[in-house]
């Protein structure tokens, strides 16, 4: 078992499955105490209680302010603290503007940034009473240069990107860091669900092809990133948008450098 987090209290929202629960699994690895949020607890949770016995995990959704709030007061009952919020908690939807649906447009912006901005308003007065803490937001590369038929997607997490850059700029005086982790495609269930079907198998195969190290990433080299930016090791970064997309949007590739013999 790591130190970087030790006697540190972590909330994460998501953290049922895919980058929200590796986060879950490497802070606890890292000495953190872990409150989880989700809809609902997986089974795979257990993997946290055979790493730490300083585990907490809370079912509801994160569009409740109210929710959120419990959980806060409840994770200072039990660990004393809330030092690190990770606001994983996303959903997808697709398509451009004239074909999305009034209500799934607002399900993905009540989920994804709503949902982001409840997590911080919760734990901020905790933080600001500290004068200390970090937030890990998680937005999305496509936050930071658009792909086409994301509209609310896109908007959304661009909507979390500056949203986090606000919290930097607002509460920093008071010793509290805020950034955006921006993943490019990783291989988790909403990956699975989106990218998975057979006919997206072109796209999915382009994706992989304009990933500059020409694979998916795995949530638990997010993880890593959003542990390095929890850790007292990024004690001077605050208010970034930290883009982790194996090059995912660095720019275009045409084969020209193919042509060239570089394979």
């Amino acid at each position: 078992m790591g130190g970087r987090l030790n006697n540190k209290v972590a909330l994460i929202t998501g953290a049922g499955s895919g980058i929200g629960f590796a986060c879950a699994r490497r802070f606890a690895e890292e000495g953190a105490a872990i409150v989880g949020l989700d809809l609902k607890r997986n089974e795979q949770w257990h993997e946290l209680e055979s790493i730490s016995d300083k585990v907490l995990f809370l079912e509801g959704d994160v569009t409740s302010l109210e929710y959120q709030q419990g959980a806060v007061g409840e994770a200072v009952e039990r660990f004393g603290s809330v030092d690190v919020l990770v606001t994983s908690a996303g959903i997808g939807d697709a398509g451009p503007v004239h074909m999305v649906e009034e209500a799934a447009w607002q399900r993905v912006i009540d989920v994804n940034l709503s949902g982001t901005f409840f997590s911080a308003k919760a734990v901020l007065p905790q933080m600001m009473q500290q004068r200390s803490g970090s937030i890990v937001t998680v937005a999305s590369c496509e936050g930071v240069v658009a792909t086409e038929g994301g509209s609310s997607y896109n908007a959304s997490k661009a909507g979390v990107v500056n949203l986090s850059k606000n919290i930097a700029i607002d509460y920093g005086r008071m010793g509290i860091r805020c950034n955006a982790l921006c993943p490019g495609f990783i291989e988790t269930p909403m990956f699975d669900d989106v990218l998975n079907q057979e006919f997206m198998a072109d796209v999915k195969a382009d994706i992989r092809a304009q990933t500059k190290l020409g694979r998916f990433g795995e949530p638990l080299e997010m993880a890593n990133v959003a542990l390095f930016l929890a850790s007292d090791e990024a004690s001077f970064v605050t208010g970034q948008a930290i883009v982790a997309d194996g090059g995912y949007i660095a720019g275009h590739s045409h084969g020209i450098v193919e042509m060239m013999g570089l394979t």
